[in-house]
C-alpha cells in the first residue's frame, strides 16, 4: 500500500472541495435555519455529493474511454482545470463567486442539491480529481482507498457544517481568507504535478 499516494489523494481532495472555505458559505446559505435544520440540510448535500463523485470514480475512465479520450489528455486538462481554480483561490474570486451565489438565494430555498452539493461540494474539479486519483491503478484496494479519503474529506465537511457557526465568527474573513490562499497555494503545485504526470504518460517526452 502507497500510503503517500493516499496521502496526496486526501490532499488535493481536501484543497479541491476546501471545506474550511466552504463553512462560513453554508453559514450564508442557511439564514435563520435551527441547528437541527443546518444539520439536515448539510447531510443531504453531502450523500448528494459522495454519490456524483462515486459515479464519477468508477465510470468516469469508461466514459473517457468510450468518447476516445486518454487518461493521460484528461490528466492534462484536470490539472489546468485545478490550477484555474487554485488561481481563482489565491485572488479570492472563488470566495466572491460563492458568495455570490449564497447572496442568490432566498432563506426558505433549500440548498443542499444546488448550489451546496452540485457544483460547491462535487463541481468540476472535484470530480475531475476523482477521474485522475482512479486512474492512477486499477486495483481495486486503489480504488477503495481514493473512494475512503473522498468520503473522510466530506466527513471533515459534515464536522465544519456543525461547527460553522462558532468557527466562522472565530476565523473571522481575514482567517477565511488567509487559509483560502494558503490552499490554493498547495492545489496550484499538485494540479502542476498533474500536468506533468499527464505529459509524462502521454509519451511526449520519452
Amino acid at each position: 500500500m502507497d500510503l503517500q499516494l493516499y496521502l496526496t489523494a486526501f490532499v488535493t481532495l481536501f484543497v479541491v472541495i476546501d471545506p474550511i472555505g466552504l463553512a462560513p458559505i453554508f453559514i450564508a446559505l442557511t439564514p435563520g435555519q435551527s441547528g437541527a435544520e443546518r444539520r439536515r440540510i448539510g447531510a443531504r448535500s453531502l450523500v448528494i455529493a459522495a454519490a456524483l463523485l462515486t459515479l464519477f470514480g468508477l465510470t468516469g475512465d469508461a466514459i473517457l474511454s468510450a468518447i476516445g479520450i486518454s487518461i493521460s489528455a484528461f490528466r492534462i486538462a484536470g490539472g489546468l482545470l485545478l490550477f484555474l481554480t487554485a488561481l481563482d483561490m489565491l485572488f479570492e474570486r472563488r470566495t466572491e463567486r460563492r458568495e455570490g451565489q449564497a447572496d442568490g438565494d432566498q432563506p426558505s430555498h433549500d440548498p443542499s442539491v444546488f448550489p451546496l452539493a452540485m457544483p460547491l461540494l462535487a463541481g468540476p474539479g472535484a470530480l475531475a480529481t476523482m477521474i485522475l486519483l482512479v486512474g492512477e491503478n486499477q486495483g481495486v484496494g486503489h480504488v477503495v482507498m481514493v473512494h475512503l479519503m473522498m468520503l473522510i474529506v466530506l466527513g471533515i465537511c459534515m464536522v465544519l457544517f456543525a461547527l460553522a457557526t462558532p468557527l466562522a465568527r472565530a476565523l473571522g474573513r481575514t482567517g477565511v481568507m488567509v487559509v483560502t490562499r494558503l490552499l490554493g497555494m498547495l492545489l496550484a503545485a499538485l494540479s502542476v504535478q498533474f500536468v506533468i504526470d499527464g505529459l509524462r504518460g502521454s509519451g511526449l517526452f520519452g
